[in-house]
């Protein structure tokens, strides 16, 4: 019996690891989809809405980390997780991925049941603030409504990715209130992920590119906070 209705969309070019996963993926009930590379990928995402997307960087015909750029402009998909699988573990690669709008970077080679654990975690840390943040935040021109995943500015629909939404959404909840990276990285992303410190400056950076930077101020040496004065 399935323990989950969960959608999830695998992008990777390597038959053998698209059928491990696959395998696993539908043993934890999962329904799983499949793509060779990422022009494939995005054609199934905009029929298929999947909540999870595991993406692999080094494909043929569009690699991930444009796959997932172009993933990230779907309104649909603004909720969904994406998660990078890749061999590649340099540093720039990794920010990279992250300066896309990744949720998490996994190396391979990939530990099915290690894989298993991260990827239900997020769906646990997610049914947890589902169930805690039902309000929608008013404040200057700003509506934010995790419920729905959208902001309004002056009326007007803003689309932001998933972690950038989740940050915005933080630091509007409590304004003036500064809080450090590693604060953020623990209510944003979770203990159980590991990511860079620099992800943080990359979301707050696009963020402020799309709401404006006079609403997010950087405290030197403290870390971040969203002003508001009435």
């Amino acid at each position: 019996m399935a323990k989950n209705k969960h959608k999830v969309l695998v992008v990777d070019d390597e038959p053998d690891i698209v059928e491990i996963l696959k395998y696993n993926l539908e043993k934890e009930g999962f329904e799983v989809k499949t793509a060779p590379e990422g022009k494939k990928g995005l054609e199934i995402a905009r029929k298929f809405y999947p909540e999870l997307i595991l993406l692999d960087i080094m494909m043929p015909v569009m690699d991930g980390v444009e796959t997932c750029r172009q993933l990230r402009e779907i309104p649909e998909l603004s909720g969904s997780f994406i998660i990078f699988l890749t061999a590649r573990a340099e540093e720039y690669s990794e920010v990279a991925a992250f300066d896309v709008g990744a949720d998490d970077y996994i190396t391979k080679p990939i530990k099915p049941r290690a894989l298993m654990s991260r990827i239900n975690a997020h769906f646990r840390r997610e049914n947890k603030k589902s169930n805690k943040d039902t309000e929608v935040i008013k404040i200057g021109k700003f509506t934010i409504d995790k419920s729905s995943y959208t902001l309004l500015i002056e009326n007007e629909q803003v689309t932001l990715p998933k972690k950038e939404f989740e940050l915005l959404y933080f630091l509007a909840e409590t304004p003036n209130k500064v809080y450090g990276r590693d604060e953020l990285l623990a209510n944003i992303w979770g203990s159980d992920v590991y990511v860079l410190a620099r992800t943080v400056d990359v979301h707050i950076r696009r963020v402020r590119e799309k709401i404006g930077s006079e609403f997010i101020k950087t405290v030197k040496g403290v870390g971040y906070k969203f002003e508001w004065q009435e």
